[in-house]
């Protein structure tokens, strides 16, 4: 630089463009989540937030605007479409990775006391950071989800836990059912879900202390991708002997 030259002003911040701002808007209200200008605000800081993160590490394999917008943002406001989500809630997003379904969670439902679990520290880190700059409840969690349905500060401590595609149904009443609250919801969120995984699931829901709390089927807004929610409801008492040690509930699932 020259004697007298000016710094180089920093780098904008990288946001969502105003034809992603309505993609977004339009979407959500179409998934029956109609966002205030300051949620699409928030959204699109969170869009700058989860590029910028993911030129350092592994956040996300979408690339263009609108697959983020519908397959992250708009695909995590779908899992408040089962269940009752109680004002001020406790809720475990279990396996968040770059923070889906929490932090657009919790840009329309800042009411909801949210907990991101992720077993990759720089993950949870990342949800942290974000969560911070963008002013949203949301405090990060690292671990397995076997080790923290042992420690008596999470076992039994949640309202909702609720599932992005993480495993088979089986695994998450093993994995999610021990955090829950008696009268508390798993709510998991799948593409597809067979007929030979659900009839595991709610066999493996009853030896965890589960049964079918509701269900629901429908499509993802724009895209019309299938999108199917199973609700477990916890009515009674995991047995101590749940969840298995790491590693042994997706390497002989229950039910």
């Amino acid at each position: 630089m020259s004697a007298g030259s000016e710094p180089s002003p920093p780098a904008a911040p990288t946001l969502l463009s105003e034809a992603g701002c309505r993609l977004l808007q339009g979407a959500a209200a179409e998934g029956g989540h109609p966002l205030t200008s300051a949620q699409t605000k928030q959204f699109a800081g969170l869009y700058g937030r989860l590029l910028e993160g993911s030129a350092q590490m592994n956040l996300t394999a979408l690339q263009s605007e609108r697959d983020i917008v519908l397959k992250h943002f708009v695909d995590s406001l779908g899992c408040l479409n089962a269940g009752e989500w109680a004002t001020g809630a406790a809720v475990l997003d279990l396996g968040t990775g770059a923070g889906f379904p929490a932090l657009p969670l919790a840009i329309v439902r800042p009411d909801l006391r949210i907990t991101a679990l992720d077993a990759t520290a720089k993950k949870v880190a990342f949800v942290e950071r974000t969560a911070q700059a963008l002013g949203l409840a949301v405090q990060g969690l690292t671990g397995r989800a076997e080790e923290v349905g042992r420690d008596p500060q999470h076992r039994g401590a949640y309202d909702v836990v609720v599932t992005r595609a993480v495993a088979a149904l089986p695994v998450l009443a093993e994995l999610a059912l021990p955090l829950l609250k008696p009268g508390g919801m798993l709510v998991a969120q799948k593409a597809q879900l067979s007929a030979e995984e659900r009839a595991a699931g709610l066999r493996a829901a009853g030896l965890v202390g589960a049964e079918l709390g509701g269900e629901w089927q429908g499509q993802l807004p724009v895209l019309g991708d299938a999108r199917c929610l199973l609700v477990l409801r916890k009515v009674a008492e995991t047995p101590d002997t749940y969840p298995r040690r790491t590693g042994i509930p997706n390497k002989r699932p229950l039910g």
